[in-house]
């Protein structure tokens, strides 16, 4: 079924009786699959865009400095903000996602078919359940979760002007719906691995450094909050990203490029940089991947 607003479709299909069961991509969503008994429906605003495929895509590096921007509707009346315009050839999608008015969210049990994905809160706090990870909990400023393959969760309530750095690899892939499972369920196991990771949360509580993110997705992926000038050697992997959670600096690489709250960069592997005049107040997420192939 091809439509001019998706939104409208959807509503208009689940009044009929169907049921959402997968929905993508997550920051502008176009195409969707709903289910009514045995009935299937897929709609789509773009019939000609490509399809989440289960091979990764060729990574294309590149170095990328992204300011400002403007945000659009996403999934569960998030905004979402484009921080890796390009994406790498379609490896990595990078997203500052916010909420404006604080309340309960309109998300669902769902899970992703994908490699890595993490988040991070910049300001605000959000509540969250995890499959097999006992009772929601809130995430503060600092706080981070991996949210390995295929994990059950969902978004639950949020502070009004909550702001969150999403990460995921693929870029292009579907949210899923689980209509079984009921969060919080009643297993809990911890140290289940999940495509070979395991959950990971992360409080901050003003610390800084490495996290346990190494360990959570067996070497596929590390995390720290720099807070400090630094010389970073060249990266043995894919991806090597920066975000502002707070405070200013200079990104040193091919050139002096100046930093302020909000702005994301891309560095290619292979090449060193820095970060100099960094101010006190300083805190920037820095994420690394392993060669994905």
């Amino acid at each position: 079924m091809i439509c001019a607003d998706l939104d409208l479709a959807l509503n208009d299909l689940k009044r009929q009786g169907y049921r959402l069961d997968v929905i993508y991509p997550a920051d502008e969503p176009h195409s969707a699959v709903l289910s009514r008994g045995s009935e299937s429906v897929r709609v789509t605003t773009r019939p000609d865009a490509p399809r989440p495929s289960p091979n990764l895509p060729e990574f294309k590096p590149e170095l990328l400095i992204t300011r400002g921007g403007t945000s659009g509707e996403g999934r569960a009346g998030m905004r979402y903000r484009d921080l890796i315009p390009g994406r790498l050839g379609g490896r990595y999608v990078a997203s500052h996602i916010t909420i404006s008015d604080g309340g309960p969210v309109a998300d669902w049990v769902h899970f992703h078919q994908v490699a890595f994905q993490m988040i991070a809160v910049r300001r605000g706090w959000v509540r969250v359940v995890y499959e097999d990870q006992g009772e929601p909990f809130v995430m503060h400023p600092g706080d981070m979760v991996l949210q390995p393959p295929q994990i059950r969760h969902r978004v639950l309530e949020s502070s009004p002007g909550l702001e969150v750095v999403e990460i995921g690899c693929p870029a292009l892939h579907e949210t899923l719906a689980d209509h079984d499972l009921a969060l919080p369920n009643s297993r809990i196991d911890r140290e289940r691995s999940f495509g070979g990771q395991t959950f990971l949360r992360h409080v901050a509580a003003g610390a800084a450094g490495p996290t346990a993110m190494a360990e959570a997705t067996r070497g596929l992926a590390s995390v720290q909050i720099l807070s400090s000038p630094a010389d970073y050697p060249p990266h043995d992997g894919d991806l090597v990203f920066g975000f502002v959670l707070e405070g200013q600096a200079e990104l040193g690489f091919e050139g002096s490029h100046s930093l302020e709250p909000a702005d994301a960069f891309v560095i290619p592997p292979g090449q060193p940089w820095q970060i100099t005049a960094a101010s006190p107040d300083l805190r920037l997420l820095h994420v690394t991947t392993a060669r994905l192939g």
